[in-house]
């Protein structure tokens, strides 16, 4: 909530009850969604709505760290007698001793001994509850483990696995790294190069001009002026040619205000009416239609930046 409006002011508003009915409702309803999905679709939110095993399935390939069941040692699982060997000591029995701690754990109530599934988050729990368990009956650790799928061969025929780092340190990944990278340096770039303030201009269409008692025309414009600094910032508005030049003998008003100046609140967006008032007999107020451009500066900032929009006139 806090992110999408002012947070202190919401925050007050809501300490004291003042807040806005539509805040409530959305805090109501993003309650209600958390404990619904949270609370009893879990398993199918990870699993049906969460785009990350799609992703996380796309980017891997046969030398993707993931966790892992090494079934060649933990195969025929079942109970272990004191002092009974098993495949690690060189017997013919599994390790696994079926105590079922790995698939207790698992937040998506999998069995990670049945070989990789979509619904594994790789949260790792299975890999410290059976090392927990590995550890009370003497055996060493890794059952369950981070492996790639490339070392399967390779421990099955009793070779060494490769080094953790060389699953971490190649092409694949380092292009991933740049890549990801590179969109953050530019999301950065981007953020740094953003304008303080944005404009918004909307020529009122009715009526499209007013024809005043001594002939002038007047048109109206509303604009919407957002002030994205952290500090209340006063705006001058003036208006041009298309060329860019002062617009000779016109005049720009403010409503409700005595000068040209808008004060915009921090972080907020503000909605003025002003008014562009051509002298009788003008260029400006003769022709149909001319296109100008109004312009706002940030006086505390010398920033300056125009939107074009269109002046109408009697068309004679």
């Amino acid at each position: 909530m806090f992110y999408f409006t002012d947070a202190p002011t919401l925050l007050r508003d809501l300490v004291t009850l003042n807040a806005h009915p539509v805040a409530w409702s959305t805090i109501a309803i993003m309650t209600a969604t958390t404990l619904v999905f949270g609370g009893f679709m879990r398993e199918q939110v990870c699993i049906y709505m969460c785009p990350w095993p799609r992703i996380q399935a796309a980017m891997m390939d046969e030398s993707t760290l993931t966790v892992a069941y090494r079934d060649w040692r933990g195969e025929e699982r079942g109970k272990i007698h004191k002092g009974e060997l098993t495949r690690s000591d060189g017997g013919t029995k599994g390790d696994c001793i079926d105590c079922m701690a790995c698939v207790n754990v698992c937040p998506m109530g999998i069995d990670i001994r049945d070989g990789q599934q979509l619904e594994c988050i790789t949260c790792a729990l299975c890999i410290d509850a059976c090392d927990e368990v590995m550890a009370r009956i003497g055996k060493p650790r890794g059952l369950i483990d981070y492996m790639a799928l490339s070392d399967e061969t390779v421990e099955r025929a009793g070779g060494r696995a490769r080094p953790i780092i060389s699953h971490i340190l190649r092409p694949r990944t380092l292009v991933y790294f740049a890549l990801w990278s590179g969109f953050g340096v530019g999301l950065l770039v981007l953020l740094l190069m953003r304008s303080p303030f944005d404009l918004n201009v909307t020529p009122v269409r009715n009526p499209q001009f007013v024809t005043m008692s001594d002939g002038s025309i007047r048109n109206a414009y509303e604009i919407r002026l957002r002030n994205k600094d952290g500090s209340d910032q006063p705006f001058a508005i003036t208006a041009t040619d298309g060329a860019g030049q002062p617009i000779p003998g016109a005049e720009l008003v403010l409503e409700g205000h005595s000068d040209n100046t808008l004060t915009v609140p921090a972080d907020a967006t503000q909605m003025q009416r002003i008014y562009l008032t051509a002298p009788a007999g003008s260029a400006l107020a003769q022709q149909g239609r001319t296109d100008i451009d109004l312009w706002v500066e940030g006086q505390g900032q010398g920033i300056r930046t125009s939107v074009g929009t269109v002046f109408h006139g009697k068309g004679m």
